[in-house]
């Protein structure tokens, strides 16, 4: 992406096999992406690539279209979904996927790679639902490998890995676990140290005491929320998103 006074336009795209960018006419000076997985989900040996780059003072907001999912996997083939993502000089980029469903015996490694530049702005979320309470899906059976690293102007700063094996609704019942838990997200703000600060106390006030909220270094805010389903996390996201987002999410995440 670069940018192109007054609005972000597109410098160069190229897409192949099941995945597709769409780009809906929004009266803002983001850009706005949506994510198509054509193929209706993810399965053991599917593997994904997205490399995104989002050049000086663009501002780019990538979303899906819709809740992926990942589906029953045949034995030892597992999926893989690999994301690098590139923020320039002074660019902004809002990383809001919605909710990833897991289904029963679902296998996936997932990665998601973000470099940043010392004063663009970053903010990530991902939402994972434990397969659907309202049609009585219970996940007895499952592999997930999901990392997420990112690196300010060549620097670690943040890094997390969610391992689940086995009996994940068993393992969620566990009161240092889950307590029951059918869903949970990490959300994450990277941005300058005085917007992080004054976010910390309105996120906590907000949040639920499933939830919490921590200023992890200066400019570096990192939110957990478990909740009991898919609509319970999304009552909790969504306002918490809002604010930092600093303006409406995504018309996607409203359908």
């Amino acid at each position: 992406m670069k940018y192109r006074a007054p609005k972000t336009a597109i410098a160069g795209l190229k897409t192949s096999g099941c995945m597709k960018l769409l780009f809906p006419q929004v009266q803002e000076d983001a850009m706005t992406a949506v994510t198509l997985n054509t193929a209706g989900g993810i399965t053991g040996g599917d593997q994904l690539k997205l490399n995104v780059s989002v050049g000086e003072a663009a501002h780019l907001r990538l979303t899906t279209q819709a809740a992926e999912r990942v589906y029953r996997a045949h034995p030892g083939e597992v999926g893989s979904v690999d994301t690098q993502l590139q923020i320039a000089a002074g660019a902004r980029l809002d990383w809001l996927p919605q909710e990833t469903i897991l289904f029963d015996h679902g296998a996936l490694n997932r990665r998601l790679t973000i470099d940043m530049a010392r004063d663009a702005r970053l903010l990530l979320v991902e939402p994972l639902v434990f397969g659907r309470a309202a049609m009585g899906e219970v996940i007895t059976q499952i592999t997930l490998r999901d990392h997420l690293t990112v690196h300010r102007d060549g620097t670690l700063i943040f890094a997390d890995a969610l391992r689940f094996d086995g009996d994940l609704h068993q393992q969620m019942q566990r009161a240092a676990l889950g307590g029951g838990a059918g869903a949970m997200a990490s959300a994450l703000l990277a941005s300058t140290e005085a917007e992080c600060e004054a976010l910390l106390p309105k996120l906590r006030a907000m949040l639920p005491d499933t939830a919490g909220v921590s200023l992890l270094r200066p400019g570096l805010l990192f939110l957990r929320a478990v909740a009991a389903d898919g609509f319970d996390l999304r009552r909790v996201l969504i306002p918490a998103l809002t604010l930092m987002n600093g303006a409406a999410l995504p018309r996607t995440w409203m359908i």
